[in-house]
């Protein structure tokens, strides 16, 4: 049973691990709901973070990452609904101010702030609404610091349909994630936003070291339109209330939540009715495995066969056969199975394409691709393309 599961029937709320608080409000930056949130350690931190590479990269990203490199981040700062991407020095000096007023807020240096901000592109902060509500923040100080994280991760969303939250244990530490992201991603070097909060005591260059090993695994090979944000920001905050753990365990704990993660954001990809999930084994090596499952994950003619459960398995054939560059890749060696059932190299009955439909229509539908050259095998993680999506988007601003 996932937390989640315990959660809606009924269990203890999800809280946050020894040592961190969090609050929640309406800035202005939506209509209606919580749209900015903080969260914070009660004591110094040790802290890892990745962000994205791309050229576009917002301010909230670019004084992130400053603020990443001492490797001391104490505090994240969110504000949903406006990337504030592509809004010039208006935009880094708002940034900036909201980082120096929540640091006033908490008490602590304003570069062990991590901000985020997400959704529209190109439009400045709403700077007198979030002025006003920081202030009155400001007033209220740590005794507002009362939300949990399923509260975190709503106040986070922007055409996510639920809060996306996750946690696991190591040793006498817990570990809980929060994240949001159902489109625009195509993860590079990070993902989204999704913060990660543990009581765990580490050492920075391992905490670094899980981090990355563990995005690599998760939030890389997601992806749910090919798109990689200009806001991508991934990030774990170590406090060590709970004193050491076992490197290694912690850092399967780290994977298996980020998975976790990952696999809320596919299946709650923006119009997504199919969890879709590709896996390329026998590769020559992660790269080309990684490469070509999500060549098949992104394909739409793929994507739109899944929403449909229409059994038309030559698409995973032409999206294989798209990277022209892996010339050691051959039709004879390669194998295709949707579920249990082989399409390539055997040629499916009518009865059996009944059977292959029956899969396609499931809630998860499996895809395996063998190549034959070697041992690597990588899994990504994607989702179907349905008309919602276009519907979402058409209207995202409107």
């Amino acid at each position: 049973m996932t937390h989640e599961d315990a959660f809606d029937q009924g269990a203890d709320p999800l809280t946050w691990p020894a040592g961190f608080r969090a609050y929640t409000g309406h800035g202005g930056l939506r209509e209606h709901g919580d749209d900015i949130s903080i969260v914070v350690s009660d004591r110094p931190a040790t802290s890892a973070a990745m962000f994205t590479r791309s050229l576009f990269a917002g301010p909230a990203v670019v004084l992130s990452r400053s603020h990443a490199e001492g490797r001391n981040l104490r505090a994240v700062t969110t504000l949903a609904q406006n990337a504030n991407v592509a809004t010039g020095r208006r935009g880094e000096e708002n940034a900036a101010e909201v980082v120096r007023r929540v640091a006033q807020i908490l008490g602590v240096p304003a570069d062990e702030v991590l901000i985020g901000s997400t959704g529209v592109i190109g439009r400045p902060l709403p700077m007198d609404a979030v002025r006003a509500h920081f202030d009155e923040a400001a007033r209220d100080g740590l005794a507002a610091f009362t939300a949990g994280p399923p509260d975190v991760a709503r106040a986070m969303m922007t055409t996510d349909t639920r809060p996306k939250t996750a946690v696991r244990t190591v040793g006498r530490a817990r570990i809980v994630g929060v994240a949001k992201g159902v489109g625009m991603l195509e993860p590079d070097m990070a993902t989204m936003l999704a913060y990660v909060f543990t009581d765990a005591q580490m050492s920075p260059a391992g905490l670094d070291g899980a981090l990355r090993a563990a995005v690599d695994r998760t939030f890389n090979c997601l992806s749910i339109d090919t798109d990689t944000s200009t806001s991508d920001t991934v990030a774990v905050i170590a406090n060590g209330a709970a004193g050491p753990v076992d490197p290694a365990q912690f850092s399967e704990a780290l994977a298996d939540l980020c998975l976790d993660l990952t696999l809320r954001m596919a299946r709650d990809g923006e119009g997504a009715t199919k969890l879709l999930r590709v896996t390329v084994a026998r590769a020559r090596d992660h790269g080309q495995a990684r490469r070509v499952a999500k060549s098949v994950v992104n394909s739409p003619l793929v994507k739109t066969a899944v929403h449909g459960a229409d059994p038309n398995w030559g698409r995973v054939l032409m999206a294989v056969g798209k990277n022209t560059g892996d010339t050691d890749i051959t039709p004879d060696d390669v194998t295709v199975r949707f579920g249990d059932i082989e399409v390539y190299p055997e040629e499916p009955g009518a009865g059996t394409l009944g059977r292959l439909a029956d899969i396609m229509r499931r809630d998860e539908v499996d895809i395996l691709i063998t190549l034959g050259l070697g041992q690597a095998e990588a899994t990504v993680y994607g989702c179907d393309l349905s008309a919602g999506y276009i519907r979402v988007n058409a209207d995202y601003t409107t």
